[in-house]
């Protein structure tokens, strides 16, 4: 078995996409010929979480702790430099291929549960390529017996299209940006101004973003999108349902292994430190579900 485990390629027309099980990642995925993603081979190691599936938290835990159900918990702290535990528990983990057609493939992981994260939770996220471009879909189940925290997050570090960086364009429609502090944690949000304003497309020259924002705008269809537009006038365009409550935006600049390279556009239910400020935060009761459906789509 390769280093990332399993690997599914989907084609639909001219998209091909791949899917490997370690972490039901996104690996590569190409519309006529052209990245959309960052790819990378199937026996190199993912860089910077790409395109994997973030939970049962997204983004960071301040000092891989909090507290829920009147218990004190402790996960492992992951990234040690800022003292705290980088999203979740199921992205280092092989899923299991549980249904795969020659255009949509379903991957399962069940989180056995631990001292920091004693629950029972059940994943499954289904990939899915059609006319509209690709869509994923993640699926959590609470099979325990008593009540947990949930959050959940994507990573996928889109291509620029052939150029740097510096010559896209990038347009999020959301009306508020999370203010953070030194260690990257969230300090309250604040209405979006100067270059966190990117209602409209904005260049991205010389901008680095590692923010999150929030208060996206719902369209007719209760959809929030997010736009990286490419120098020769194609457009990535991801958008995301109602259950997306935040988008996190990193171009990398202090990621050595993407320095700008691409950017990562993340949607995500929940900012970080929700299991510490229940901002967000999903609870589910025994036999209770939740599932946030994103996709991508170029043109």
């Amino acid at each position: 078995m390769s280093l990332t485990g399993q690997q599914t390629t989907l084609t639909h027309g001219d998209q091909v996409a791949t899917i490997a099980s370690l972490g039901a990642a996104l690996r590569t995925y190409t519309v006529g010929g052209r990245d959309v993603v960052l790819p990378y081979g199937e026996d190199e190691f993912p860089p910077a979480f790409a395109g994997m599936v973030l939970a049962p938290w997204p983004n960071r835990l301040r000092d891989g702790q909090y507290s829920f159900g009147g218990e004190d918990l402790q996960v492992a702290v992951s990234e040690p430099d800022r003292g705290t535990a980088l999203h979740g528990l199921a992205s280092f983990q092989y899923w299991t291929v549980a249904t795969a057609t020659e255009t949509s493939v379903t991957l399962t992981f069940d989180l056995a549960p631990s001292p920091g994260y004693p629950f029972c939770l059940s994943l499954a996220t289904t990939y899915t390529l059609s006319d509209a471009g690709l869509t994923i879909t993640t699926e959590a189940r609470n099979i325990g017996a008593t009540a947990l925290p949930y959050g959940v997050g994507f990573h996928p570090w889109f291509a620029p299209g052939g150029t740097a960086l510096d010559e896209c364009t990038l347009q999020l429609t959301a009306d508020q940006n999370v203010a953070v502090d030194e260690r990257l944690l969230p300090t309250g949000a604040v209405d979006v101004a100067g270059s966190f304003d990117i209602r409209e497309p904005r260049s991205l020259a010389g901008v680095g973003f590692d923010d999150a924002w929030v208060a996206p705008a719902l369209d007719e269809d209760g959809l929030s999108w997010a736009r990286l537009g490419w120098a020769d006038g194609s457009t990535v365009e991801i958008w995301a349902d109602s259950e997306a409550k935040a988008w996190q935006i990193c171009t990398g600049d202090q990621v050595d292994a993407i320095r700008r390279a691409g950017v990562a556009i993340e949607p995500m239910s929940c900012i970080a430190d929700a299991f510490r400020t229940g901002d967000d935060l999903v609870t589910l009761q025994p036999g209770e579900s939740h599932s946030l459906t994103w996709g991508v789509r170029l043109v």
